[in-house]
């Protein structure tokens, strides 16, 4: 797999897309704001979903409570969600074939600002 820079939520991050049809893969994404690196792989498992009720014309149904909903059976592509931050860089070096030129883990770091600006300290003093 070959990392890419991506954007998330309007947030900078990363991702790792497969480079061959023989990957296990269909693609990674890592998410800056929980810190949770997500897998997708080609295995499909059925899930039940909740979908909105349409119409013939494909609008969906309304009632008195909102919006009518069945219950459908979907294939989706199965998902681990990995928080553990050596488990992500380990998988990363394992299959990201730029995993040592591409600065992925500068993602990875805690962005949230808690010091306290210096110009208001000295405004308190």
């Amino acid at each position: 797999m070959i990392i890419v820079q991506s954007t998330w939520q309007e947030s900078q991050t990363f991702r790792m897309i497969p480079i061959s049809t023989d990957c296990p893969y269909v693609e990674c994404i890592f998410d800056p704001g929980t810190k949770v690196f997500v897998v997708i792989l080609k295995v499909v498992k059925t899930a039940l979903h909740m979908l909105p009720k349409l119409d013939e014309y494909g609008l969906a149904i309304t009632g008195s409570k909102g919006t009518k909903q069945d219950r459908n059976k979907i294939d989706v592509f199965q998902e681990f969600y990995i928080e553990d931050k050596t488990a992500i860089v380990d998988l990363i070096e394992l299959f990201g074939i730029n995993s040592k030129k591409f600065d992925y883990k500068s993602f990875m770091e805690d962005t949230s600002d808690t010091s306290v600006d210096v110009t208001e300290k000295k405004k308190t003093k």
